[in-house]
């Protein structure tokens, strides 16, 4: 009898995976499966997705893939908290760097995490940190994005002492919405990502915070 336990956690929900694996060989399998399930996204989208793309890509058995996923949104569902875990540290790391000295300097590297991950994680253009696979998440659970927003903006608060009032949140969520939309259209017809684009993200990111941020000169 299987048992059935969480991977992770993308917009505070839980990401089921069957037999957790404790063994390194078992976690290996597990890595296996996710890292086919991406190359098999960069090349179809997630849309086209399926358990037996999974299974013939990673050289495995169907009745492999189902040990661990019990459907092909379980495998989209896990692999999108593999990009949320790995973006955000990341992320976090970029804020938390003693070279960047202002939080438009924070914002800036943590900025070129997300750009850096829509150039190399296979399987992120098109699935990102999960929200896409959403649109219409439960009330009791957020959205992935929302998730992500509320943890650079208690780290960027934390470091830099910027203003930490529900507004100044909201506007930061916005932020973080508004830059994945335009990230993701840069994306769309540039492997490397439209500079013009990119720089707009980038500058749009700086007008929603600095009515709330402290200026940078």
């Amino acid at each position: 009898m299987t048992s059935t336990v969480p991977l992770g956690q993308a917009s505070e929900g839980l990401v089921i995976v069957r037999n957790e694996p404790v063994q390194a060989r078992s976690t290996k399998r597990l890595a296996t499966l996710l890292d086919s399930a991406a190359a098999v996204i960069d090349e179809l989208g997630y849309e086209r997705l399926t358990t037996a793309m999974v299974a013939e890509r990673a050289g495995a058995s169907i009745g492999t893939v189902y040990r661990y996923f019990p459907d092909r949104l379980a495998v989209l569902q896990a692999l999108a908290a593999r990009n949320y875990e790995r973006v955000t540290e990341r992320a976090m790391a970029a804020i938390a760097d003693p070279r960047h000295e202002s939080w438009i300097d924070a914002m800036s590297g943590a900025f070129g995490v997300f750009v850096d991950a829509f150039r190399t994680e296979p399987g992120f253009r098109s699935l990102r940190i999960g929200d896409v696979i959403d649109l219409r998440p439960p009330a009791s659970v957020r959205p992935a994005n929302s998730v992500l927003a509320d943890r650079m903006f208690d780290a960027l608060a934390a470091r830099f002492d910027t203003d930490s009032s529900s507004e100044a949140r909201l506007a930061f969520e916005i932020a973080i919405e508004a830059t994945d939309a335009i990230v993701a259209r840069a994306f769309a017809r540039d492997n490397d990502g439209d500079p013009a684009y990119l720089e707009q993200g980038r500058q749009l990111v700086r007008a929603c915070l600095q009515n709330h941020f402290t200026p940078v000169g």
